[in-house]
């Protein structure tokens, strides 16, 4: 019987620099963004939009993004520790004792880099800094941008999830069986699901998915993108939750699913209400 048992024991860091490293984590949110530039410097280009705009768009998606990801895991996830840690929310530091930083200027912390990132709160962040964008540049109408980042997004996600799985997080339950990775970093012997590359695989073929919606004409049907997205995405993530340990948050006080899951489920209904709005409406010229 062949056994697909993988033992996992990477190193967090590519680089350490004293008290400072390069973590694959963020390097894999570094490559996500550059992606995400060129896929749509590409739909700009095919579009007739000017490439100069794209600058200022990925600057306020960097923000949104990482602003948004960070609180939506301290308040969906982990309030119960930033309540009394507030100065951790939005700085790369964890408190420790008998440890400093910055050359030793701050005693009683070590620098930890964003590992808390929560994707709901992600999604709120986009779509807030979207908003906020649109509104001081008004080339195009907020629905576009929003059905036009569905495809950087989406690959993002991959790249996010693959960050997760360096650094042994976000694991999935034991299996019971010889099937699994093994998270040597957390001190294990028996083989979890490998929910992150569950996720990966997904968010792959969704976006491979929708990859191929915007080459037809359905990219001019308002919404329609950004509602296979939602539904596409967060149905995967919905399904995997089941294989996933539990993380905490809301799951405490709203018993029987995730929250994950709980948080999931207003997303893939605003999703199937988006796509039905928008065959409903039809396509539109944009200009």
């Amino acid at each position: 019987m062949v056994q697909l048992r993988f033992n996992w024991e990477p190193s967090e860091t590519l680089l350490n620099i004293g008290d400072f490293g390069i973590h694959y984590y963020s390097l894999m949110f570094i490559i996500a963004f550059a992606l995400g530039y060129v896929i749509m410097r590409k739909i700009y280009q095919n579009e007739g939009v000017k490439v100069t705009q794209l600058e200022s768009l990925l600057t306020y998606m960097v923000i949104a993004v990482l602003l948004g990801a960070r609180l939506g895991d301290v308040f969906f996830y982990s309030w119960d520790y930033y309540k009394d840690h507030l100065i951790e929310i939005l700085l790369p530091i964890r408190e420790t004792p008998n440890k400093s930083i910055l050359f030793g200027l701050v005693d009683g912390y070590t620098f930890s880099g964003y590992k808390g990132l929560a994707s709901h709160g992600a999604v709120v962040g986009v779509l807030v800094g979207l908003w906020i964008y649109q509104r001081r540049f008004k080339y195009r109408s907020f629905i576009w941008f929003l059905d036009r980042v569905t495809i950087p997004i989406t690959i993002g996600g991959c790249f996010v999830r693959i960050g997760n799985f360096f650094n042994s997080e976000i694991v999935g339950k034991y299996t019971n069986t010889e099937y699994g990775v093994v998270f040597l970093n957390n001190g294990e012997t028996a083989p979890r699901h490998p929910a992150q590359l569950y996720e990966v695989v997904g968010y792959f073929v969704l976006w491979l998915f929708l990859r191929k919606i915007y080459k037809t004409n359905k990219r001019n049907y308002p919404g329609y993108l950004i509602g296979v997205m939602f539904t596409g995405m967060f149905t995967i993530r919905f399904i995997i939750e089941f294989v996933k340990e539990k993380q905490g948050g809301i799951e405490e006080y709203l018993p029987g699913l995730s929250t994950g899951q709980w948080l999931s489920i207003p997303l893939i209904l605003a999703g199937i209400f988006l796509i039905l709005r928008s065959l409903k409406k039809g396509p539109v010229n944009y200009i």
